[in-house]
């Protein structure tokens, strides 16, 4: 199986910004990555808060790439969101999150949020019109106060709505997929191949 066939060209001035913090949850956008670098042959970027080292949750030390502050959202292919403790107590740059969430859509470039931070995007009001899942549906509404996005929310481990991407601390896989869907990364056949074998322990018949 080539999971490179079929693949959406990437496009070579842009990266693939993900958020790094103190405690990140360094597993959940683990999937995603691998595959976006492995097979889809994107770049990499860390996007800190600022540009001291972080240390994720399970213990890996991190430099970040560049500074939230300075990320063009032109150079955004996609931007990644960790979940992460951080988020619950809401102790984050948040108009400058905000603010390039907000440029990173304009641009047509997607956002994934995954576990707590989908209250990012919930505080931001990046949900309320748009379908959406996190952790469970009261999650949400207990710690993002601005939150208004009750009547869009799915019951599902990951959900795509206009470039914005959510799912929750127990849907990684779910989550890559959905990713790997946004920017075209595999054909049909080979994305269910992948995710049959990374969700359910598959192996296809050609590589048996």
């Amino acid at each position: 199986m080539d999971l490179c066939q079929g693949t959406k060209k990437m496009t070579p001035s842009k990266s693939v910004h993900v958020l790094v913090f103190d405690g990140f949850a360094d597993w959940e956008p683990a999937h995603a990555l691998a595959e976006l670098r492995r097979s889809g042959k994107r770049s990499i970027r860390s996007v800190g808060f600022g540009r001291d080292p972080v240390t994720s949750m399970g213990g890996l030390r991190i430099t970040p790439d560049v500074e939230l502050a300075a990320v063009r959202p032109d150079d955004v292919e996609l931007l990644i969101l960790p979940g992460g403790d951080l988020w619950e107590s809401a102790e984050y740059p948040r108009q400058e999150l905000e603010e390039l969430v907000v440029a990173v859509l304009a641009v047509s470039a997607p956002v994934a949020a995954i576990c707590a931070a989908t209250l990012a995007l919930g505080r931001a009001g990046i949900l309320d019109y748009r379908r959406h899942t996190s952790n469970m549906p009261n999650y949400l509404t207990t710690h993002a106060r601005e939150y208004r996005g009750a009547d869009h929310y799915v019951d599902e481990l990951a959900v795509s709505d206009r470039h914005v991407i959510t799912a929750s601390g127990l849907g990684d896989v779910d989550f890559a997929r959905a990713i790997f869907a946004e920017l075209e990364l595999f054909s049909s056949v080979d994305e269910q191949a992948w995710f049959d074998m990374f969700k359910h322990g598959r192996l296809p018949a050609d590589v048996i």
